[in-house]
């Protein structure tokens, strides 16, 4: 599902609204969850998931190609977890 899929089906749901302000609204959520993200807090969507991140450790890595050792500093990613209601709801499909 792409963004303005999901503006669009948000649209869709609620009579009233334009789709330019669910789209706004659609934006300054995804925008307060990066900022919250990237100040190391964990966001949480109750029923969906949660997103924190996370730290990874430096190591060496050999390069396949020319067989030398590389250094791959410490990076941070993103890491979801989802709910257990949507868990067993996705089990269920199967």
């Amino acid at each position: 599902m792409l963004k303005r899929d999901l503006v669009e089906k948000t649209t869709d749901c609620l009579d009233g609204y334009l789709k330019k302000d669910i789209s706004r609204a659609v934006d300054i959520i995804i925008e307060t969850m990066s900022e919250s993200l990237d100040q190391d807090n964990r966001v949480e969507i109750r029923g969906f998931g949660s997103f924190s991140i996370r730290t990874r450790k430096a190591r060496l890595t050999k390069n396949p190609k020319t067989g030398k050792i590389m250094d791959i500093p410490p990076r941070k990613t993103l890491h979801f977890a989802m709910s257990k209601s949507l868990k067993e709801a996705l089990i269920e499909k199967k």
